[in-house]
């Protein structure tokens, strides 16, 4: 018989606490909840109490959000679905760490699929802090240091964006070109990218987005085209060239 996941849930509001669990014990058997928690301050002692291995996050909380509860909790390994309400800041944070997350109201679909997700994490034992870098991003008031989280075909990698020359649709992946000269394809239409990378990325063409720190020069056409540093050269589409122009003014 698998193994349950033992899990907390984090969230000040009870109408949505008992929601989430009514759906897990409906909808996600293998999951046990051994522990509730209101706010920031009663998750921070609950999670270090019962070291769970997943945790149902809610983002703003009474007395600090899940970003500071994470901080606390670095010492501790476990998996987290975060619960959120848009936020536009928010969900860039959480895409660029690939972390998993439900948006208020919650939908019974997107919470089966992230908790399988996570149970196939703990089957496979497979390690990885996920929530450290999620509180480093938050903490690095300077976008480009920031870190984003590639899911690759063999797993993950952690790339500094400062360190990304340009990324280049490729079918259903997305390859990304680094200043060390090395390629990394990731599982990721190019998309995905233009929503999560923040400025100084920029697309400009539907194949391309570059990092604007990269570009050497700029020639005019109808679209003209960028000389990276790496001296790659870059077309751009005429309905991306005046945003293009607008960076440099």
């Amino acid at each position: 018989m698998l193994q349950k996941i033992r899990s907390v849930i984090v969230e000040d509001e009870s109408a949505a606490r008992e929601a989430l669990k009514s759906y897990l014990a409906k909808y996600c058997p293998q999951i046990e909840v051994v522990g509730e928690a209101h706010n920031s301050k009663e998750a921070i002692s609950i999670l270090h109490e019962l070291q769970p291995q997943l945790v149902f996050l809610d983002v703003e909380m009474p007395f600090g959000n899940a970003f500071d509860v994470l901080d606390e909790c670095k010492d501790l390994y476990f998996e987290t679905i975060f619960v959120t309400a848009f936020s536009e800041y928010s969900l860039r944070a959480l895409n660029q760490s690939a972390a998993y997350y439900l948006l208020k109201p919650l939908s019974i679909e997107e919470l089966i699929l992230a908790v399988n997700k996570v149970q196939k994490h703990i089957i496979n034992n497979e390690i990885f802090n996920r929530n450290k870098i999620i509180v480093e991003n938050f903490r690095e008031p300077k976008p480009e240091k920031q870190q984003v989280i590639l899911p690759t075909l063999e797993g993950f990698e952690v790339i500094k964006m400062e360190n990304i020359i340009r990324l280049q649709g490729n079918g259903n992946f997305t390859d990304i070109y680094l200043s060390d000269k090395s390629k990394k394809m990731v599982c990721r239409f190019l998309k995905h990218f233009t929503e999560i990378l923040p400025h100084p990325f920029i697309r400009v063409h539907k194949s391309h987005i570059i990092n604007i720190h990269f570009v050497k020069s700029y020639h005019k056409g109808s679209g003209g085209y960028v000389v990276l540093d790496d001296n790659t050269e870059i077309e751009i589409s005429p309905s991306y060239k005046d945003e293009f122009l607008q960076v440099f003014k």
